[in-house]
């Protein structure tokens, strides 16, 4: 049996991530998300291993002197990690993972795991992310220009990604995402068993 694959995304805030996910799944049932563990308080709508696993920060740090984490940060004083064994039980399984993180968490995944496959979501301009940003005119321009400020610096670093879907028809986005997951599993990594077995005999 193949191996399964990581799938990491990425992208601003702005970007339209949690929407294109929500329509990625629809079209790829299959493919299973990765539950982060966070230290912050759940907040009002949250459900407990929907999105999140919310953990004491003593067992977050746990999890880190154990190596059992495939990246983790800190964010307004709180934790937020990828717990390593999900994943790889997984993807030894057979099955293929979506990880949503931000840059700094894709790099760390990436050291680990070399042949995950990092998608970028962009957005299809630098006014249409503006606009997005600025959402109903309820922020300050100072809170505002901090979100566009941090989303301008995670696109630079899209050019190290292996691909980029630009999220303007949503539709059209989730079928791109959905044909960089299906073509990944005729690469020649994927069907090192079937060579060999064809070979052996």
């Amino acid at each position: 049996m193949n191996k399964g694959r990581v799938f990491i995304i990425s992208g601003p805030s702005g970007s339209g991530k949690d929407t294109l996910m929500k329509k990625v799944f629809e079209k790829a049932p299959d493919i299973l998300f990765s539950i982060s563990s966070i230290t912050r308080p759940m907040r009002v709508g949250e459900v407990e291993g929907e999105k999140y696993n919310f953990i004491s920060r003593e067992r977050f740090e746990e999890m880190i002197a154990n190596d059992e984490l495939l990246e983790h940060n800190v964010f307004v004083g709180n934790y937020y990690g990828t717990p390593k064994a999900p994943v790889l039980n997984a993807v030894n399984d057979g099955k293929n993972m979506l990880i949503e993180v931000d840059v700094n968490g894709a790099y760390q995944i990436l050291e680990k795991i070399p042949d995950a496959v990092s998608i970028f979501i962009m957005p299809p301009s630098l006014e249409i992310l503006k606009a997005r940003l600025t959402g109903r005119g309820t922020d300050e321009q100072s809170v505002i220009d901090k979100r566009l400020f941090e989303a301008l610096r995670e696109i630079s670093c899209a050019k190290d990604y292996d691909y980029i879907v630009v999220n303007d028809d949503l539709e059209t986005a989730a079928n791109e995402f959905v044909s960089i997951m299906s073509v990944d599993k005729f690469k020649t990594d994927r069907n090192l068993e079937l060579i060999n077995k064809i070979l052996n005999k």
